[in-house]
């Protein structure tokens, strides 16, 4: 990456975008965070706090995984891969994992993966890779074929370590709903 900035609050930068029809719009959203392709990585000093809740949302983990993913380019939910992972169980493994989803969020079902990840595969790596750190044992109940992928690609296991109180407390050990794997 370029840089880091970090702002107090949630920020609304003014990006003018050409939609279908040729017209000039401009973008007046507010973010948690953004990943730049060759730039920075901008974060809400707010949002970040909450980093680490163990809820499943994590702003950082979500905008690094993004930078990650724009290793090979723009982000499309397919990062570069180390030697010895197979591209095809990865790609089979996503693909299968994000048309589930989409059609549970397209019914309008509640599910236990943010909504959000239905926005492209390139949100759904960034929020299942936040799931993946904060709420392992979701991830590998809903979609175990993608928890092993991202196994292999973080080197790691979050699952096997021995849950936090807090997390345990909060009645996030069961009920996981969803998932056709």
């Amino acid at each position: 990456w370029v840089e880091i900035i970090v702002y107090p609050d949630e920020f609304m930068p003014r990006h003018e975008v050409r939609n279908a029809h040729g017209l000039v719009e401009t973008d007046e959203m507010s973010y948690a965070g953004q990943a730049w392709l060759r730039g920075p990585v901008i974060l809400s000093w707010v949002d970040v706090e909450h980093a680490g809740e163990l809820d499943g949302m994590n702003v950082v983990i979500h905008e690094f995984a993004h930078k990650l993913d724009m290793l090979n380019g723009e982000a499309n939910g397919f990062p570069p891969l180390h030697a010895g992972m197979n591209r095809q169980a990865w790609s089979e493994a996503f693909s299968a994992a994000y048309q589930d989803l989409c059609r549970h969020v397209n019914r309008g079902d509640h599910t236990e993966i943010d909504a959000y990840a239905a926005t492209s595969p390139g949100e759904f790596f960034a929020v299942v890779s936040e799931a993946f750190f904060e709420i392992p044992d979701l991830v590998r109940a809903v979609y175990p074929r993608v928890y092993e992928q991202l196994a292999q690609f973080y080197r790691q296991d979050p699952a096997s370590r021995e849950l936090p109180r807090a997390w345990r407390s909060k009645g996030r050990a069961g009920g996981f709903g969803l998932g056709t794997e």
